[in-house]
């Protein structure tokens, strides 16, 4: 092109984008950025004022129903053994007397026997046990008889040692009479004992509690 619109020089026009798309670009951006931290801010601070979420609630609340106090425990422990316990009958108590009074073996034997014991032995203590007997007394039986035998002859005499030794049968049981035994414990108090330990309980479940 020749005349008045002749470009001379190096210098040449630039086109350029406008500066307006940039920054409404960039203030989009900036937006949504800030809502997200906004929102992920805000369901922390409701997790930490609710305890963790409801799942977390929900977890906590089905792991509070299915548990078992320590006295459904207890309960369902007593059920299971009432069911396996010996009547009076089938136990033979040996009564053997570790103390220096006479006559307190038989006296001692013929009050069971009227309660329903069968009576074994009656006599003096072995020398393992003669004189060395310091509380009311100690019930020796099979290690399967301290949950059969020994429970129900402890309820004939509340204060004695109960323990276990190597016999095999299991309804046949010693009372070994110690030097603080003044009586077997009253019947009456001896009957509402041994109703209690022997009369089956129903197996209590899973009980809920409030979390």
């Amino acid at each position: 092109m020749g005349g008045q619109y002749r470009i001379t020089g190096d210098k040449y026009p630039r086109m350029r984008r406008p500066r307006g798309r940039r920054r409404l670009a960039f203030l989009v951006v900036a937006s949504v950025t800030a809502l997200g931290l906004i929102g992920w801010g805000t369901l922390q601070l409701i997790d930490v004022f609710t305890g963790g979420g409801g799942k977390a609630a929900a977890g906590a609340k089905a792991d509070c129903a299915s548990k078992v106090t320590p006295s459904a425990k207890a309960a369902a422990a007593a059920a299971e053994l009432a069911v396996t316990l010996p009547k009076p009958g089938q136990i033979t108590v040996n009564v053997l007397n570790a103390t220096a009074r006479g006559g307190l073996a038989k006296e001692t034997a013929d009050e069971l026997k009227k309660r329903g014991f069968k009576i074994g032995d009656v006599g003096n203590a072995t020398a393992a046990y003669d004189k060395k007997v310091a509380g009311a007394g100690i019930l020796l039986g099979a290690k399967t008889a301290d949950r059969a035998a020994l429970p129900v002859l402890n309820t004939q005499l509340s204060g004695a040692e109960l323990k276990t030794d190597g016999r095999t049968k299991a309804t046949t049981v010693d009372l070994i009479i110690g030097t603080k035994f003044k009586a077997l414990t009253k019947k009456e108090d001896a009957d509402k004992a041994l109703t209690v330990l022997t009369q089956p309980r129903p197996t209590p479940s899973a009980s809920k509690k409030s979390c």
